[in-house]
């Protein structure tokens, strides 16, 4: 799985970070919860948009190996990494 060039980006509304992923020759978009940044990556709460992208681009090996097995666990799903997506079992 490639992580193409797109650069991520906060959503509108603030809560997720928004991010496109190369799967099997296709780009598949996806997003990863704020709340998520903030358990799992030590994102500060509060933290303004250029802090939650540095955030984001510092775990993006992991937030994108995540992606890649939640993808080929429901490769017809919306993708959506939530806080409980990160712990471990």
């Amino acid at each position: 799985m490639e992580v193409p060039d797109h650069a991520a980006a906060v959503s509108p509304d603030g809560r997720a970070v928004v991010f496109t992923l190369s799967v099997r020759g296709r780009e598949v978009e996806g997003a990863v919860a704020r709340d998520a940044l903030e358990q799992h990556f030590w994102l500060p709460r509060g933290a303004d948009a250029a802090r939650t992208l540095r955030t984001f681009e510092n775990g993006r090996n992991r937030i994108a190996a995540l992606a890649q097995r939640k993808l080929l666990a429901r490769p017809h799903t919306s993708l959506w990494l939530a806080v409980n997506d990160f712990v471990t079992r």
